[in-house]
């Protein structure tokens, strides 16, 4: 007892002197500069171009605005507002995500709950897992992607901006390999009071899951939301391109956004355009169109790292 006793006073002070070793000191200072500069370059265009979406025309076009408005206005933001185009972006991109998130949770917790088991359970699980893993590695191109979702019928509905990228497989590995790490013991409990492979999953798998799901649904609304390319494939009308699409098409043609302003006189647009441009008005749209990320993130980040690192090392 007395040895233990006295141990510990050691450990201790070893610990103390590690923390405060000079080595550490450096590595910690560098550490916390690096970090410092890494969210500063994320943090500053973004406040550079919120500044921009509430500056008047003539500082914006003179490049005097900085990290504050010039000229505080809001008549970017009522302009867009106003702007019918918009919101139909907007809510083809919610009727995406609102269709996309399930179908992408379905299909990822069907594939990956079998290809969680062993191959004695599961004989055909090598071949499988090789077979989704193949398809990180090749696709099979734009153009045959293009005539398949063409042949099936697919085109100006939210079907083609869902079904091509219906089972995100590095999402579908981070849950295969959370499933792998829970205790065998909690499946084999369920099997012996009676309960068949969907009760397991459904009762027993899934809610100890959350940080995982909770983990790839937030990739799912991400991408979803931040896709902008099939929807310029696949939607021959432009009412119906989601807002990345649209958003696109405004900032490599400004102009786009100043036609067909139907729900504003000549007059409002003329008093708009006094003090608002195409980059303002741009910026504009591009921070709205960042206020749903920057919402639904605050709620899942907590299990973010959680859910990726236990999905991401076999226990």
């Amino acid at each position: 007892m007395s040895t233990v006793l006295k141990a510990r006073p050691f450990q201790a002070n070893n610990k103390s002197k590690i923390k405060s070793s000079f080595s550490r000191k450096v590595f910690m200072f560098f550490n916390v500069i690096a970090l410092i500069i890494i969210a500063l370059s994320c943090i500053l265009p973004f406040l550079n171009l919120l500044a921009i979406s509430f500056s008047e025309r003539v500082p914006v076009m003179a490049g005097e605005v900085g990290f504050w408005p010039v000229g505080f206005n809001t008549n970017a933001y009522a302009f867009i507002l106003s702007h019918g185009a918009f919101w139909d972006s907007v809510i083809v991109s919610f009727r995406r995500i609102g269709v996309g998130i399930p179908v992408n949770l379905v299909l990822i917790v069907l594939t990956a709950y079998p290809l969680s088991k062993s191959t004695e359970a599961f004989r055909g699980r090598t071949y499988f897992a090789w077979f989704f893993i193949v398809t990180m590695l090749f696709s099979g191109g734009l153009i045959p992607t293009l005539m398949v979702v063409r042949a099936a019928g697919l085109f100006d509905s939210v079907w083609s901006l869902v079904l091509p990228g219906a089972l995100p497989v590095f999402s579908m590995l981070i849950v295969m390999n959370f499933m792998r790490s829970l205790p065998r013991e909690l499946e084999e409990a369920a099997y012996i009071d009676g309960a068949n492979h969907i009760q397991t999953l459904l009762r027993v798998i899934l809610p100890v899951s959350t940080p995982t799901l909770a983990t790839v649904t937030l990739f799912s609304f991400v991408g979803h939301w931040n896709s902008w390319l099939d929807g310029m494939i696949y939607m021959t009308r432009v009412e119906h391109y989601p807002l990345q699409t649209y958003l696109r098409t405004v900032v490599v043609n400004p102009e786009v956004f100043f036609r067909n302003a139907a729900a504003l006189t000549s007059s409002d647009i003329m008093r708009y355009l006094e003090t608002i441009n195409a980059r303002t008005s741009t910026a504009a749209q591009l921070f709205l169109a960042t206020i749903p990320i920057l919402a639904i993130y605050p709620f899942l980040q907590k299990y973010f790292t959680t859910g990726l690192v236990l999905g991401s090392v076999k226990g």
